[in-house]
């Protein structure tokens, strides 16, 4: 079995920070075949946020899976992981060679049914994410802006088309200098699965192992 032909990374430059685009890391046929099985098999669920000090519906479906260890905490909920789906872990290990700095351990699925769902500016900067986070976002479904901008309020927003099938490493230190989201799009119609890889708990990089 011969192995897949990896598209070069487009880079983005940012100040304090990068990005790593893969356009189409997955080929059209096993993008969709993901997809498809993302979409029936994910233990999709509706959750609530805490932002000033209420609880909001996320206007979005999530789901988290990972190592037993991988417990994580953000916006005022804490969450267990469920146990990978072999649909994660086939991204995972076809992500892999793209992201030789770290192994991950978890994943955030999130699934926006249309252009009415969205993702309020925010960073993955946990402290279960450690000092400086590697984040992988993969993409399936409907193509989506993902903006950034720096936290300090200097420069000007970047914006990203994720499209079916792409890849983007955030690397370090993105996290600690950017925020990202993903806006309302009321002319999308279709639905897109999005899934960030991350390292929970103590950082190992592939030299640790």
């Amino acid at each position: 079995m011969t192995s897949p032909q990896h598209p070069a990374a487009t880079r983005i430059a940012l100040s304090d920070g990068g990005l790593r685009l893969y356009a189409s890391w997955f080929a059209e046929a096993e993008a969709d075949a993901l997809f498809a099985a993302l979409l029936e098999r994910v233990a999709w669920r509706s959750e609530e946020i805490v932002l000033f000090g209420k609880r909001h519906q996320t206007p979005r479906r999530t789901a988290y899976y990972g190592d037993p260890e991988a417990a994580y905490t953000y916006s005022g909920n804490t969450w267990t992981p469920l146990p990978w789906l072999p649909e994660l872990r086939t991204v995972r290990e076809r992500i892999a060679p793209a992201t030789p700095e770290v192994e991950w351990n978890a994943v955030l699925a999130n699934l926006y049914r249309d252009g009415r769902d969205s993702m309020g500016w925010h960073a993955d900067d946990e402290p279960e994410l450690g000092p400086a986070p590697w984040i992988a976002s993969v993409s399936f479904g409907a193509e989506r802006t993902f903006r950034l901008k720096r936290k300090d309020g200097g420069g000007e927003p970047v914006n990203v088309e994720l499209t079916h099938g792409s890849l983007l490493v955030m690397e370090p230190p993105t996290q600690a200098h950017w925020v990202h989201a993903l806006p309302k799009r009321l002319r999308v119609t279709a639905p897109r699965v999005n899934l960030t890889f991350r390292r929970v708990g103590v950082a190992r990089t592939r030299s640790d192992a």
